[in-house]
């Protein structure tokens, strides 16, 4: 033997191989973790570009392609007393949005539907009863604006509906806020691309993004 009969140098020699052995081991393991940290880069690049890339589609407007015949049925008028309404709310101002509110069912009341085919006017009719509720409760509620918008919440939903169903004959946005409706989101539809809130007004006057264009 190399080191003959020394107990102790045989001993150094056993310690100095345990330790390299384990120098050996400790390198691989950081070989490993680094190899799995690397990846774990790269699927988390990966996932934030898909997530980006969804964001960006969902905040694309869509424009509905919607041709309106100016001498078939129009919603012109409602479109009208529905837009006097929600500016009034943009600007904090629950007696004029009352107004407009009384003003919306009162127009309601006048649509001219003999133009209409059977299946047309039951669906008309099916959205303008529950437009006419919600123009009569914020009509009806001057200086309760926090009732006002929580019917404003589903009175444009049916607008929108209606916008969908029988057109538009002027430029429209549908516009979202997802701070609205207790954090639930809602809709409203506007005349103008620049974003006025009417759920919050001069609290937070231009919270939203534009969604959907008609």
């Amino acid at each position: 033997m190399r080191y003959g009969n020394d107990p102790k140098r045989r001993a150094e020699k056993i310690v100095q191989l345990k330790i390299f052995q384990q120098l050996k081991i400790n390198k691989m393991k950081n070989i490993i973790l680094s190899a799995l940290a690397i990846s774990f880069i790269l699927v988390s690049c990966k996932q934030n570009k898909e997530v980006e890339t969804v964001n960006t589609s969902t905040n694309t407007p869509e424009t509905a392609t919607v041709k309106v015949n100016p001498n078939s049925f129009s919603i012109k008028e409602i479109v009208t007393d529905y837009l006097s309404l929600k500016n009034a709310l943009t600007k904090d101002d629950s007696n004029a949005t009352a107004d407009a509110g009384k003003a919306l069912a009162e127009t309601l009341g006048k649509i001219d539907m003999k133009k209409l085919s059977g299946e047309q006017m039951k669906t008309y009719m099916d959205i303008a009863d529950d437009v006419k509720e919600h123009a009569e409760h914020i009509g009806g509620n001057a200086g309760n604006i926090a009732h006002q918008r929580e019917h404003f919440v589903l009175l444009s939903k049916d607008i929108n509906d209606l916008i969908k169903t029988f057109g538009t004959e002027q430029k429209l946005y549908q516009d979202f806020c997802p701070m609205a409706d207790e954090g639930k989101g809602a809709i409203w539809i506007s005349e103008v691309k620049e974003i006025k809130n009417p759920y919050f007004g001069s609290e937070m006057l231009t919270c939203g993004s534009v969604r959907n264009e008609f």
